[in-house]
């Protein structure tokens, strides 16, 4: 797209689409733009640094400026130009409101601690909260009776497959941090860690049963995890919960994880719906952005549009 690393393309062709410049350091700025490539047509981005802003002052076809990163002094060149560009109409965007606007999650790699602290959302109502129990409740306690008659069927069919109980109890890390026992149905054999001890689940898992995968697309592994619901441990939306030995793993790869553990976790969330099954640090990293964007935007519209979400992979069968 340039010419050389930091140099921007020459455009005087006055007919294309409005540029948007993305403004910062070499590395975030190229961070953030192929990020935003797939959303945007390419022609229309360009990526500048702060001592090459000036030459763009009197461009007439420059629609909006990102900012990659926000380190600019107030008496410099740069700061002077933006604010000339902001009076004449041009719209000026932070970053992470930019990304997040346009891909539905957190860029990570743009979040400070400030961000967090000045942002709006972060922290939803008390009223919000007393809704989203009721909610909890009501859902989970209906599709626990009328999911009955199927989880026996499940259980059966877990136990003529393979030796061992039909549902499975380990120890997760929820709200503040704390531990509590998440109860699924057994989709793995009994002595699926013996040899690795904890470790992700991947793709065509050769430690999943055969009525395991069936349960994992469906979803319908997840059943049992109402009762943590209606205890009042997980929330029937949120975060998922992980186990203790990849949260110590995460927290140290992985910038503001523990950012999660604000929430109370879910059976389903916006990253289960939005990215698929995570079975490393990197897809840790990319549903961590899911999370904290749930995080920011809680509210019953939103849990809503998970919830219709959710039904459609279980009955397209999508999960892992």
């Amino acid at each position: 797209m340039d010419e050389s690393i930091g140099l921007v393309r020459s455009v005087v062709n006055r007919r294309e689409p409005p540029a948007t410049l993305i403004l910062g350091s070499e590395a975030t700025a190229r961070k953030l733009c192929d990020e935003l490539l797939h959303k945007e047509q390419p022609e229309s981005i360009r990526v500048v640094q702060y001592a090459e802003l000036v030459r763009f002052a009197r461009r007439e076809d420059i629609a909006r400026i990102i900012v990659a990163d926000v380190d600019i002094e107030e008496d410099s060149a740069a700061a002077k130009t933006l604010i000339d560009f902001k009076f004449r109409g041009v719209k000026i965007e932070r970053a992470i409101e930019s990304f997040e606007k346009a891909e539905r999650k957190i860029w990570l790699q743009g979040l400070t601690s400030k961000s967090v602290i000045f942002a709006n959302g972060f922290g939803p109502s008390r009223f919000y909260l007393g809704c989203k129990r009721i909610f909890d409740l009501i859902v989970s306690i209906a599709l626990f009776i009328l999911s009955a008659p199927l989880m026996a069927l499940v259980a059966a069919a877990i136990w003529i497959e393979s030796p061992g109980p039909a549902i499975f109890r380990q120890e997760r890390v929820g709200l503040q941090g704390k531990k509590f026992i998440v109860y699924k149905f057994r989709s793995m054999r009994m002595d699926a860690e013996k040899h690795t001890g904890p470790a992700w689940a991947k793709k065509d898992d050769d430690r999943v049963t055969w009525i395991g995968a069936f349960l994992r697309k469906c979803r319908l592994d997840e059943l049992p995890q109402l009762y943590n619901v209606i205890r009042g441990e997980m929330s029937f939306i949120g975060p998922r919960p992980e186990r203790q030995y990849f949260v110590d793993l995460l927290k140290d790869k992985v910038p503001y994880y523990d950012l999660r553990h604000y929430i109370k976790p879910g059976v389903t969330g916006w990253a289960q719906v939005m990215y698929p099954y995570g079975a490393s640090v990197e897809d840790a990293y990319q549903k961590l952005q899911y999370d904290l964007y749930y995080a920011k935007h809680m509210s019953l519209g939103l849990d809503l549009s998970i919830l219709f979400r959710t039904i459609k992979v279980v009955f397209a069968g999508e999960g892992r």
